[in-house]
């Protein structure tokens, strides 16, 4: 149902009271092709699906979701009343072009840790009402997603901990309430934070911001003591700087730039 109204809504947007062409042309059988300008991951064809079926459009892709592409390539097929391919081909291309600019980032970053068992992190720093969506490109890049929202994991950031007096006294009253299933995280600034963290009981400490040494102190203290508890980097990761923690016995590096450093790849749709 999630994929129907977001079709629905993406298509009110751009059509509005009504599309002025609509008023003016006469429909005939059509068939336009999707073509790659640039190279890059393919992400979003099950949304751009939705678009094509809620205008009764036929689309056979050529790629699929994860699929790797470059320039020249046709990517697909849309068939249908002229009238319809018109009104659906900015929506259409909008939802491809923004998915796949963030699989193809975040592809990058992932090509960057390839020989080691660390997993590229997304984060909640998505565009409202489309963190399912982003996210969905996330993983079509080979990404994995971090908690979707508030209510699949309690993370403890900075200003949550500001709040809290005893933090063992607190985990403990935590894993009374929340379901079994659902992990305790906690934002860590140094290594004494970090420490706490463990103690207290967490399933996951992230080190957030921290030098590359302390962040070393704090995995060669978990290897010891716990062995089980996972631990996640984040904080201006760039593809630039990512490289250096791939020598460390870290589980997770999580960055936003996946999503809101991602930048368009050149789409185009033509009418033959």
């Amino acid at each position: 149902m999630f994929l129907e109204d977001f079709a629905k809504e993406v298509l009110k947007e751009d059509i509005g009271r009504g599309d002025l062409f609509e008023k003016i042309a006469k429909p005939v059988k059509a068939k336009a092709k999707i073509i790659a300008k640039s190279s890059g991951i393919l992400a979003g064809v099950k949304y751009a699906n939705a678009i094509a079926s809620y205008l009764n459009l036929k689309s056979n892709w050529l790629k699929k979701d994860s699929n790797s592409f470059k320039k020249g390539d046709i990517l697909a097929y849309i068939e249908g009343n002229s009238i319809d391919i018109l009104k659906g081909e900015r929506a259409i291309l909008n939802t491809i072009l923004h998915a796949t600019s963030i699989a193809t980032n975040t592809k990058k970053y992932v090509e960057k840790l390839k020989d080691t068992n660390i997993k590229i992190l997304d984060t909640r720093k998505t565009r409202p009402l489309l963190r399912e969506f982003e996210k969905y490109a996330v993983l079509c890049g080979g990404g994995v997603n971090h908690r979707l929202g508030l209510d699949d994991c309690l993370m403890l950031k900075d200003t949550h901990l500001k709040t809290i007096t005893n933090l063992k006294d607190f985990i403990k009253e935590a894993r009374k309430k929340i379901p079994i299933t659902s992990k305790i995280e906690i934002e860590c600034e140094n290594f004494d934070m970090a420490k706490e963290a463990m103690e207290a009981g967490a399933d996951i400490v992230m080190c957030d911001n921290m030098q590359i040494d302390e962040i070393k102190k704090v995995v060669e203290f978990r290897d010891r003591n716990f062995p089980s508890i996972l631990i996640e980097v984040s904080g201006n990761i760039t593809l630039e700087n990512i490289e250096k923690f791939k020598n460390i016995n870290i589980d997770a590096i999580s960055s936003g730039s996946l999503i809101h450093q991602a930048v368009w790849q050149d789409i185009s749709m033509r009418i033959e």
